[in-house]
C-alpha cells in the first residue's frame, strides 16, 4: 500500500512541527518545576492522539482512556528526570509504546475480551451509523472497521509503526526513535505491514 505520507514534509510543515515541539518542551520544563497548569495544558494538547493510538493498538476504546491516563501519570512522575534530548512527542509516545505493549502482552496471557466480542463491538458501531447515515457513510464505516481489524492483526511493532505513520503522520526518524529502530528498518517494517494490510483488505473487498 502506498501512502501520501511517504513524500517529504513541506518546509512549512517542518516549521510547524518545530514550533509545536518548542511549545511542548517549554511546557514540560514548567511541569518539571511542578507547574500543574502546564501539565494540564500538555494533557489537553496530547490526550486525543494518545487515546487514539492506544485504541487502535489494542483494538477498541473501552480501556484506551485508562491506559492514556496511565501514560500521563507516568509523564508527571517522570517530570523531575525529564531532559529535552529528543522531541517531546518522541518521549511521550515511547512511554505510550511501553504501556501499550505491556497491556497487549498481558491480554495475551489473560484475555478479557474474546475475538467474537470485539467483532460484535465493530458490528454495533456499523449498525449505529447505519441507523442515522446514508449508505455511503455505512460503507465508509464498514471499510474503516475492516482497516482497523486488519491493523489489529499485524505484529505489535508493525502495528505501532502503521498507527504512528498513518494517523499521527510521524516522520520515519521519529518512529524509529520510538521503536528503537533505524530509518531503513522502519521503512522495511512499514513495507511488510502494508503488504499484509493490502492482502487482508483485498480479501475484504473481494468479499
Amino acid at each position: 500500500m502506498t501512502s501520501p505520507n511517504d513524500s517529504p514534509a513541506p518546509l512549512d510543515e517542518d516549521a510547524e512541527r518545530s514550533a509545536a515541539n518548542e511549545r511542548d518542551v517549554a511546557l514540560m520544563l514548567r511541569v518539571k518545576s511542578g507547574d500543574i497548569a502546564a501539565f494540564e495544558e500538555l494533557v489537553e494538547i496530547h490526550q486525543g492522539p494518545v487515546i487514539g493510538t492506544v485504541g487502535k493498538m489494542l483494538g477498541g476504546y473501552s480501556d484506551a482512556e485508562d491506559i492514556a491516563q496511565q501514560v500521563f501519570v507516568r509523564v508527571w512522575k517522570s517530570a523531575e528526570r525529564y531532559q529535552p534530548k529528543a522531541k517531546f512527542t518522541t518521549w511521550l509516545f515511547t512511554i505510550t509504546r511501553n504501556l501499550v505493549f505491556n497491556e497487549a502482552r498481558r491480554r495475551k496471557r489473560k484475555p478479557t475480551v474474546s475475538v467474537e466480542e470485539r467483532e460484535e463491538e465493530s458490528h454495533r458501531i456499523v449498525e449505529d451509523v447505519q441507523t442515522v447515515s446514508p449508505d455511503q457513510n455505512v460503507l465508509q464505516a464498514e471499510l474503516e472497521a475492516s482497516v482497523n481489524k486488519a491493523i489489529r492483526e499485524l505484529p505489535e511493532k508493525q502495528r505501532m509503526a502503521v498507527v504512528l505513520r498513518r494517523y499521527e503522520e510521524m516522520p520515519y526518524e521519529e518512529i524509529g526513535s520510538i521503536l528503537s529502530m533505524s530509518v531503513p528498518a522502519v521503512k522495511s517494517l512499514l513495507f511488510r505491514a502494508r503488504a499484509q494490510l493490502k492482502d487482508s483488505l483485498d480479501k475484504y473487498l473481494d468479499g
